[in-house]
């Protein structure tokens, strides 16, 4: 019972300590630490305009495909590759794997823009939120705190993976494509959160590799930005459809 009452007692004060004040209260990060955090996030911000360069040249020209797949993946395993000493290089790699990125993903992009542009915007604007809010959650979380949620996630993936695998060999479903989709949404907004702790962690450590952790939480972005971005258009199609049945 000692346990139980003690249990509940932490989770009231840590409720109350939620506060205006806890909000603005950085200071269990350090001033090296929010240094690098700023230049992780002004990366990831010229990553994500890089990126949409890319969608747009796949909407002029139709680049997007298998090849800017692979040469996003190439960009990505040669920049983990480099060393951390030639910065400059890195960075160039980063954004080529960002223009590639948003190549890749130009196709879904010019759906979405042909059928409702406002779908585009409205999912772009909601990951970014949702970015934002979970990114500050792990940052004023106390130290390590989210980082074992590590381990579910990586078997989350595994389970994508085999799933896609499958689908792929003996055919889906639309419940297993609709399983597949909100399961990885959950799975890569708990990567938001682990991700953002673990480079503060790394930071802490020394890590100061800005450009790898730049492309880790830029990776986090695409993956949940494309998601919420199908599941917003499989939505607008099912109401169109019912809009039609209704009419006729």
């Amino acid at each position: 019972m000692e346990s139980f009452s003690s249990f509940f007692d932490s989770q009231t004060a840590s409720r109350n300590s939620w506060s205006y004040d806890s909000l603005k209260n950085f200071r269990q990060i350090s001033p090296r630490v929010q240094t690098h955090l700023k230049q992780v996030y002004l990366s990831l911000c010229c990553a994500l305009v890089a990126s949409a360069g890319g969608a747009y040249l796949h909407i002029l020209w139709n680049i997007g495909g298998l090849l800017t797949t692979f040469a996003t993946l190439g960009c990505m395993a040669w920049l983990l590759a480099t060393p951390p000493y030639e910065e400059q290089k890195r960075v160039s790699l980063l954004m080529a794997s960002a223009l590639f990125q948003g190549a890749s993903i130009g196709p879904l992009i010019e759906l979405a823009i042909d059928f409702e542009p406002s779908v585009l915007v409205s999912t772009f604007m909601g990951t970014a939120i949702a970015f934002a809010c979970f990114s500050g959650a792990a940052m004023l979380a106390r130290r390590r705190e989210y980082l074992y949620l590590g381990g579910l996630l990586s078997s989350g993936v595994s389970i994508l993976f085999w799933l896609h695998f499958a689908s792929s060999i003996f055919g889906g479903s639309v419940a297993m494509f609709q399983f597949e989709l909100y399961f990885g949404l959950l799975v890569f907004v708990g990567y938001m959160v682990v991700d953002t702790q673990e480079i503060i962690e790394r930071a802490r450590l020394g890590d100061l590799d800005y450009v790898k952790h730049a492309l880790t939480l830029f990776s986090d972005f695409v993956a949940v930005f494309v998601r919420i971005l199908i599941i917003m258009l499989k939505n607008s199609a099912e109401r169109e459809e019912k809009k039609k049945k209704r009419r006729g």
